[in-house]
């Protein structure tokens, strides 16, 4: 419960924070791509409100529509919605939704937590320098499992990520180095633009 608490406090701080971000966004930054392949940033701010925006018995008629896909149903959704709502519409759903409990199918308020991070699947898109406070981000670093992982298609085998600024790694083998965040984003499947990795096994983490 504890955990939990806290989880929670530092989930409404990133939302609040990544709204105020959003509210600075020229008209044209909004439909840039970001990380997520397909999705330009009013996708992904869409999809990151969905779980508090849709309530259960929206959510499953969303499914049904998709046929029990649950990655067709949110590219569906997050598209319709990212169309369907002004900017300043979809960043005011994540500050009006900082305080939610609503938590991913599994993984709890941690799992919550990381579905922020696409947060940076748009700064990191549009070349903006904001970096994700060291506590979160030690909280989604000391969750990396192999089962994650595999779960976002990540393999890193051969190969040790190594922190710039912190003092954390994970694996073993070959070093690639770049900010905790972007090696946060690394193992949620996320190809990072070129430069910022760094070592001999970087390429295969890098966007062509």
């Amino acid at each position: 419960m504890a955990n939990t608490t806290s989880h929670q406090a530092l989930i409404a701080a990133e939302r609040q924070e990544l709204a105020d971000l959003l509210d600075g966004l020229r008209d044209d930054q909004w439909n840039e791509p970001s990380l997520c392949a397909g999705w330009r940033v009013r996708e992904v701010v869409a999809h990151m409100s969905m779980g508090f925006r849709l309530s259960l018995p929206a959510t499953l008629a969303e499914l049904v529509k998709a046929r029990g896909n649950l990655h067709r149903m949110t590219d569906r959704v997050a598209r319709r919605d990212g169309a369907a709502h002004s900017t300043a519409r979809l960043a005011a759903f994540l500050r009006d939704g900082a305080h939610h409990p609503w938590t991913p199918p599994v993984g709890g308020s941690a799992a919550a937590l990381g579905h922020d991070v696409h947060g940076l699947d748009i700064t990191v898109a549009l070349g903006l320098d904001r970096r994700v406070p060291e506590d979160r981000l030690r909280v989604l670093l000391a969750g990396i499992r192999p089962s994650g992982l595999r779960f976002f298609g990540v393999d890193i085998d051969g190969v040790r990520l190594c922190a710039d600024d912190l003092d954390w790694s994970y694996g073993s083998g070959s070093p690639v180095h770049g900010t905790a965040q972007d090696l946060l984003l690394l193992t949620f499947g996320r190809r990072l633009p070129p430069g910022r990795l760094h070592g001999p096994r970087a390429p295969r983490f890098t966007a062509a």
